[in-house]
């Protein structure tokens, strides 16, 4: 492994190990430092121990204690609790104050069988069983197999115990035991559906951007300490709206239920790099100097990119809770793939709508797995009579007689939507194999239009680079009015707040401002007056032509009275020609996603 390693140096900027077992992996990372000028870092062991010792940090604060003073009951003595008890006495731990367990029992100067980086957490004298251990102990940190604290274990820690249960999938004591036994406890897992989630995650890989960006020949134990220290303080700061979002809502204030941030917090880029990068410098194993930190921290905003962050909220909804998603083209190939992938990445419950022999026949040639997801033969399905007639009392005043009803479930684009309308399914998707209108308006029959609104619209989300648009409409209305395109610019701007982004809409036209006067202008206009008095918050502004609104400089040259100071990222097209036209050239030329 070291010689491997070591070839790869001139063609890395750094090197991250991971799954190699202790002791193995501590001579390893020793003999890589000391031959190599570039970073090697060993996961496993640093990433845990700088996510739980910020951790730690934050929660003895809260409960009042100091680092020098607590005790620390430490169940594993693998690489990473090792290297976890090493950073928690640079935190302030006293050595003296720690107490480890391998498989074997406590880790004690009379054992014979203790390599030389277990002996450095050896106590003077065998301290009994764990239970034993944990009697008046300040902090339990678990980094072993599940189950193996009990109740009255915790029972017996001293006030406002601290608890790191990091063993994954299954920790040391469940979240749910621990506080049931004592209502004073702080408890972290390894796990993302409780609070306090011990994630390498939020570590390595914004301690590799720091270090790569001041060329760093190591990663050192202060650049690990500035790291840690960075995740901490970012605890303490009030939590922005996009992560809130991303947590279905969930509140988060540092306290006993928010110790750390969130796997999935952007602004830990920001924080922990220039922290580590920092650190590089102070300690002279930095290449290169940054200078400028203000503009440093804003290109590493531009490097996470906005595009990345919508998909990242995206992705992150779903998975904390997975919508039924139906699908019509359910014996495509593809489809069974996509269905497949949203299994494998938890974030749908797929239904597939189709012949059930053929898509299993699909999925056994894919070597799929058919757990998790669901498949309905409309032509087979007890639901179907049962559709026809929900559909035939929301139609029957439409032309649509029951038989027709009957015949139409039938059909996957028709049972699809149905689902939806009762309430069987969260979302649908379809028009793989089938025209734009022969797919959607089934879809509007059978769903219909949101309460409070009288127009669908079709919305793209445009990815360009870094940046991302929101096109509207580019698929419905062929020739909106002046209502129908206010209405259209308000849902749009609310679809565009569910991805924690600011809508700031430009109703766009082929005139600025009033230049060019004319009947289409005029809608224009006046569609930007009605949502102004329906939404006077909303940021909004028009009639302009397309490169005033994705160009600020143009509006703070021209038109500095426009509500729009900054670049538009909602763009509303005055009819179906222009939206259409826009976002395939920008497909195709564009070279957008």
């Amino acid at each position: 492994i070291i010689k491997t390693v070591q070839m790869l140096e001139p063609t890395f900027g750094g090197i991250n190990l991971e799954d190699i077992k202790a002791p193995e992996c501590f001579e390893i990372e020793e003999r890589l430092k000391e031959t190599m000028n570039i970073p090697v870092f060993h996961d496993d062991q640093h990433g845990t121990a700088i996510i739980s010792c910020a951790a730690l940090i934050n929660a003895v604060e809260i409960v009042g204690k100091k680092l020098s003073e607590i005790k620390i009951v430490v169940n594993g003595a693998g690489s990473a609790a090792i290297s976890c008890c090493k950073l928690y006495v640079s935190a302030g731990v006293k050595k003296e104050n720690i107490v480890m367990f391998d498989s074997k029992g406590c880790l004690h100067k009379g054992r014979k069988d203790l390599n030389k980086y277990k002996e450095i957490f050896a106590a003077d004298k065998d301290r009994g069983t764990l239970g034993d251990a944990m009697k008046g102990a300040d902090v339990f940190a678990g980094l072993s197999v599940g189950g193996v604290v009990s109740q009255e274990m915790v029972k017996g820690m001293a006030k406002d115990p601290i608890v790191f249960a990091m063993a994954n999938p299954d920790p040391e004591i469940t979240y749910e035991d621990a506080i049931a036994a004592r209502k004073d406890i702080i408890i972290a897992t390894g796990r993302s559906d409780y609070p306090n989630q011990v994630n390498n995650v939020l570590g390595f890989p914004f301690i590799f951007r720091g270090a790569l960006d001041v060329r760093a020949s190591k990663i050192n134990e202060e650049m690990k300490m500035a790291a840690t220290l960075a995740l901490a303080e970012l605890a303490k700061e009030k939590v922005p709206e996009m992560v809130i979002r991303a947590y279905e809502g969930e509140e988060f204030s540092f306290g006993r239920e928010y110790i750390i941030p969130k796997p999935f917090d952007p602004r830990v880029l920001w924080h922990v790099a220039p922290a580590v990068a920092k650190a590089a410098m102070d300690t002279g194993v930095a290449k290169i100097n940054i200078e400028d930190w203000d503009a440093y921290k804003e290109q590493l905003k531009e490097r996470l990119g906005l595009s990345k962050e919508v998909i990242r909220v995206m992705v992150q909804k779903a998975k904390r809770n997975p919508k039924k998603v139906v699908y019509s083209d359910g014996e495509d190939e593809k489809i069974i793939r996509a269905a497949h992938a949203a299994v494998i990445d938890k974030i749908a419950k797929p239904i597939l709508l189709g012949d059930e022999k053929v898509i299993h026949s699909i999925l056994d040639e894919l070597g799929y797995e058919k757990n998790g997801i669901e498949i309905i033969d409309p032509t087979k399905s007890e639901k179907r009579e049962i559709y026809a007639q929900r559909y035939f009392e929301n139609r029957k005043r439409k032309g649509v007689t029951l038989l027709e009803a009957r015949q139409l479930m039938y059909k996957p684009n028709y049972f699809g939507p149905m689902m939806i309308d009762a309430g069987e399914s969260d979302a649908y998707i379809g028009g793989l194999n089938a025209h734009y209108p022969t797919t959607i308006k089934p879809a509007l029959q059978c769903i219909g239009v949101r309460d409070g609104f009288k127009v669908v619209s079709g919305l793209y989300i445009i990815i360009a680079k870094n940046d991302v648009f929101f096109f509207a409409d580019t698929t419905v209305n062929i020739n909106p009015n002046a209502e129908e395109l206010a209405e259209i610019a308000i849902s749009t701007a609310e679809t565009v707040e569910s991805f924690d982004i600011i809508p700031k809409v430009a109703m766009l036209s082929f005139s600025n401002f009033g230049s060019s006067l004319s009947p289409e202008s005029r809608k224009v206009q006046q569609a930007v007056k009605i949502v102004k008095e329906k939404k006077p918050n909303l940021i909004i502004d028009g009639e302009m032509q397309a490169d005033t609104a994705i160009m600020p400089e143009l509006i703070k040259k021209d038109f500095p009275f426009s509500n729009l100071k900054s670049r538009a990222n909602v763009l509303v097209f005055p009819d179906l020609n222009a939206g259409n036209i826009a976002y395939k050239l920008m497909a195709r030329i564009g070279q957008a996603t």
